[in-house]
């Protein structure tokens, strides 16, 4: 009687089934050097990528040597105004003005976030109200309405509504340029940071809030123990973004002669006239500070980022 026949079928014997494949092995080349011999892998040669790196570093070197020797840009000039009393004043009031309109920006943006996300009407509606307006009107146009409030409303006064007044004031005497610029900034500021706080908090899971009620915690330990820590994640990297973001935006507030760091500068080059070398200035300050601001967020957010997936 012959012998049965034990041999596997052809579809399922090792050497033809697919092996597994990493990540690195399939984006390389196997070279075989001989019989008996471990595979060599050898990695796949991407001439056009290095060709379009070598285009690139080409169009740059071109770049730098047209900035480093072009005599129109007067670095001597650059240098030598780089540090001077005025710029520095001017650079030290846009310091001081992007910190105090992002306090007081946040402050009330997280004020209209609270009321957005009340379950009272009224409250919902008039900080959607507030948002929709300040975030629909340019910066410029806001900034020139409160230099020129004066116009609209000459005296301010504090009394009974449709009554008399208790005290009233010149409205030129109380809103110098510094003081429009801070509220100009501070209101459209906040109309920003609503949003960034309410999507942060929004960003909390629910079922977060409802362990701790569950819990006894009163609303405000929740919010401070429990939804603010875990919406912080989200609130970070945007609120960085905003601070960049609002120390870049200050230099237009040297449209009602405020002497931030642009005015500064504009003021130096409309009597030398070497308006290059001096935009050169402002330019590399505002970099400087910036890059400076952009480690920062980097530390915050790999702080309040512990523990998530993905972060370093």
């Amino acid at each position: 009687m012959p012998a049965p026949d034990t041999a596997a079928p052809a579809d399922s014997r090792p050497h033809d089934r697919p092996l597994p494949v990493s990540r690195e092995t399939a984006l390389s080349q196997v070279e075989l050097s001989g019989p008996g011999v471990s595979p060599r892998v050898v990695p796949v040669r991407r001439t056009g990528q290095w060709l379009a790196a070598g285009v690139v570093l080409l169009l740059l070197a071109m770049v730098v040597n047209s900035v480093v020797r072009n005599e129109a840009f007067q670095w001597d000039v650059v240098i030598e105004y780089f540090t001077t009393t005025a710029v520095l004043r001017g650079l030290v009031l846009t310091l001081w003005l992007t910190a105090l309109v992002m306090v007081l920006g946040f402050v009330l943006g997280t004020v209209l976030a609270v009321m957005r996300l009340s379950a009272n009407r009224v409250l919902r509606s008039v900080s959607w109200g507030y948002v929709w307006l300040f975030r629909s009107t340019p910066l410029l146009v806001q900034l020139l309405f409160w230099f020129n409030i004066g116009a609209l409303y000459p005296r301010l006064g504090l009394g009974i509504p449709f009554g008399p007044e208790f005290v009233t004031v010149k409205t030129a005497n109380l809103l110098g340029p510094v003081a429009v610029a801070v509220i100009g900034l501070t209101l459209h500021e906040a109309a920003y940071a609503a949003e960034v706080v309410r999507g942060g908090v929004l960003s909390v899971d629910r079922g977060q809030t409802e362990a701790a009620q569950s819990l006894g915690l009163g609303a405000w330990r929740r919010l401070r123990r429990i939804v603010l820590p875990q919406a912080m994640r989200a609130i970070v990297p945007l609120a960085g973004n905003m601070l960049i973001g609002t120390l870049k935006g200050t230099s237009i507030v040297s449209v009602i002669a405020v002497q931030d760091l642009l005015y500064s500068v504009q003021l130096v080059y409309h009597r030398t006239y070497q308006v290059i070398p001096l935009l050169l200035v402002a330019t590399i300050w505002y970099v400087a500070v910036t890059s400076v601001l952009g480690v920062g967020q980097h530390y915050i957010e790999r702080h309040y980022g512990r523990g998530a997936a993905g972060s370093r």
